[in-house]
This record gives C-alpha cells, sequence and structure tokens, in this order.
C-alpha cells in the first residue's frame, strides 16, 4: 500500500506528494493498520522512496566531473568582515582572501577598515 503512494508521487506535484504523516494517517483510516507505528513507516519511506525512483529511472544519477584549471588561469577573491584581537582590543577588519584554482594555495590577509580597500588593491 505504500508502495503504491510513493509510486503515484513521481507523477504528482511536488506539493501533493504524501508526507510520512499523510501516509501513515492514511494507513490508520483507510486500512485500519492500527498495529503500526509512525516509526515504522518513516523508516520503511525513508528506504523505499529513493528505492521506487531508482525502479523508475528516476533516481538521483552519481557522477563525477572532473575539474581541470590552467596554471594562473583562474582565481577566486572575496573580501569579508573579521573581527580579531590587536593589542588586547577587539577590531573589526576586512578580510582579503585570494584562492589560485590550480594549485589551490590561499593568501588571506586582514586589513584594516580606516585604510581601506585601496590597500590591498595596491598590494
Amino acid at each position: 500500500m505504500i508502495d503504491e503512494m510513493l509510486r503515484a508521487d513521481l507523477d504528482a506535484p511536488r506539493k501533493q506528494r504524501h508526507t510520512v504523516k499523510r501516509i501513515f494517517e492514511r494507513l490508520l483510516d483507510e486500512h485500519d493498520a492500527d498495529e503500526i507505528s509512525y516509526q515504522m513507516v518513516r523508516g520503511y519511506v525513508a528506504t523505499r522512496r529513493e528505492e521506487i525512483r531508482i525502479e523508475a529511472g528516476r533516481g538521483v544519477v552519481e557522477a563525477f566531473v572532473p575539474q581541470t584549471h590552467k596554471p594562473g588561469a583562474e582565481a577566486e577573491v572575496d573580501f569579508g568582515d573579521v573581527t580579531v584581537r590587536l593589542a588586547g582590543e577587539l577590531v573589526t577588519c576586512y578580510l582579503f582572501a585570494f584562492r589560485l584554482s590550480y594549485s589551490g594555495k590561499a593568501v588571506h590577509r586582514p586589513v584594516d577598515r580606516t585604510i581601506g580597500v585601496s590597500y590591498v588593491s595596491a598590494w
């Protein structure tokens, strides 16, 4: 009965698919399944939902896409706020983060806000 509900859900709009709670309620109301618990239904649905999707050819395909980066061709740059303790006092600074995609090497530099971003771009 649960498998039938899960198979019907394959073609149902997302908002109309059965939740575990709804499946449990239907089993109690329509099939007088008083001998089962919510935990039993939840465990069964957790396993069978994905198995049914795979049987129908709609399962998640596991794939691996290798990434290739040419030396010096790509890098990631980001700025963010960071709070550091400087001479015993908390100071909020910008954090400049730079990562080379090819080697994975990274540079992180905190910059005092009073100096500003121009200091980092000249660096």
